[in-house]
């Protein structure tokens, strides 16, 4: 399980491909200080595991479902990438529930600096069938960073950007049109199961949602 709090940005060394998977490099310093060969780590929001271990870099292999799911398809050498290590169970807990399972991509749209102010406004485009799940001060993951939506219009989002954050994560690197990864709520996708799936056994029904004010 991870955080969204971004902990280094890597640089992608390059990517191998063979027999329709690929193989991706990352340069990185701080997680190879604890990072094993098949251990997790969070590649701008994809959970990956490493398989090959280096002083200064990692490598971890993609599925061909995860190339044509997530943004990676538009990464090439020397692509920022953010990385987080997995939480340790005696962690403190500085974003919210982020599995590194990416359920869409969206679209990078602007990171435009606000008036009169050193901030930054975020906006990004994201699949139809993913705006139910993102609400007004909700969380969402992008790219791997745990982000608080500010303003939601259709399906453009918007998150409100600290110059720490700009400077901590591969925001900076993003165009207008490139893919990002996106991780909703997963709280938010349980209830949903449980409204519309639940058995009758369930304590948590839609007479009991409706009448809690849910």
């Amino acid at each position: 399980m991870f955080t969204g709090i971004i902990e280094e940005v890597g640089r992608v060394i390059e990517i191998v491909e063979q027999n329709g998977n690929r193989r991706l490099s990352v340069a990185a310093a701080q997680p190879n200080q604890e990072l094993k060969q098949g251990d997790s780590i969070a590649v701008s929001g994809v959970c990956l595991t490493a398989v090959e271990i280096k002083p200064t870099s990692f490598a971890a292999d993609l599925a061909a479902e995860t190339w044509e799911r997530t943004s990676f398809s538009r990464i090439k050498k020397d692509a920022l990438m953010n990385l987080e290590m997995p939480m340790r169970a005696d962690g403190r807990f500085g974003g919210h529930i982020v599995q590194g399972h990416v359920d869409g991509t969206g679209k990078f749209l602007a990171l435009d600096r606000i008036k009169g102010a050193d901030d930054y406004w975020l906006r990004i485009e994201i699949p139809a069938e993913l705006a139910r799940y993102v609400i007004f001060k909700g969380s969402l993951c992008i790219e791997g960073i745990s982000l608080t939506v500010a303003k939601i219009e259709g399906t453009e989002v918007n998150a409100a950007i600290i110059p720490h954050t700009v400077k901590m994560t591969n925001l900076k690197s993003l165009k207008p049109g490139d893919p990002v990864n996106l991780e909703v709520d997963m709280i938010a996708k349980y209830v949903e199961k449980m409204i519309r799936g639940g058995s009758a056994s369930s304590s948590l029904t839609v007479e009991r949602l409706v009448s809690e004010g849910f």
